[in-house]
């Protein structure tokens, strides 16, 4: 019988066990990367409205670090819960350096954000589901753009990136009780700034 090639052997593995092989074969941390790299860059345009080429710049720095810190891998967490702190604290640490960042989400990219977005838009404004998707579409990534990044982080990460409370308490490093606080004044803020958006467009 003829071996199993390396690389579909990495691809068969967990994060996890592919996070051991890659102390000792980059061949195994690349495949890793590969992994996670379109979620990555939807995330980092999520919280900084990076151009695609800055984007891909904060993505090869995000991994970078990754790469260096790899020995400490917290085996209590999750590869992606541990990935998503480093990238979190990158993406937070250089919006705060440069905020004149332009958006490059693609209009189908932000459509299907605010899909995304309707489990809680509904809960928040008592609207139907399919009238917040028709009638605000794109506008969703107009307000979201509006919010201090402490608040939309929270938002992306428990509604686009679909995080359950305990992930998002390890990746910003504080108790789930303050995420839950964190998330419902992210929402009250988001309501009112899209309050204000619909009554500037009428």
């Amino acid at each position: 019988m003829s071996q199993m090639p390396l690389h579909t052997l990495y691809n068969q593995m967990t994060d996890e066990e592919l996070v051991r092989y890659s102390l000792h074969d980059e061949n195994a941390f690349y495949i890793l990367m590969k992994r996670y790299e379109p979620a990555l860059l939807r995330y980092i345009n999520r919280i900084m409205q990076a151009s695609r080429e800055e984007a891909e710049d904060l993505l090869q720095e995000i991994f970078i670090k990754v790469y260096r810190n790899i020995n400490g891998f917290d085996i209590n967490l999750k590869f992606s819960t541990w990935l998503y702190r480093i990238a979190h604290n990158e993406v937070i640490s250089q919006y705060r350096k440069n905020r004149r960042y332009r958006s490059s989400l693609n209009i189908d990219d932000a459509v299907n954000d605010s899909r995304l977005l309707v489990n809680f838009l509904t809960d928040t404004f008592n609207m139907e589901s399919d009238y917040l998707v028709r009638e605000m579409g794109v506008e969703v990534k107009k307000v979201l753009e509006k919010l201090a990044p402490k608040y939309r982080d929270v938002l992306v990460l428990r509604y686009l990136e679909e995080l359950s409370y305990e992930e998002i308490s390890d990746i910003i490093q504080k108790p789930s009780g303050s995420v839950a606080t964190l998330l419902n004044r992210a929402k009250e803020k988001f309501k009112k700034l899209a309050e204000q958006y619909q009554l500037e467009r009428k």
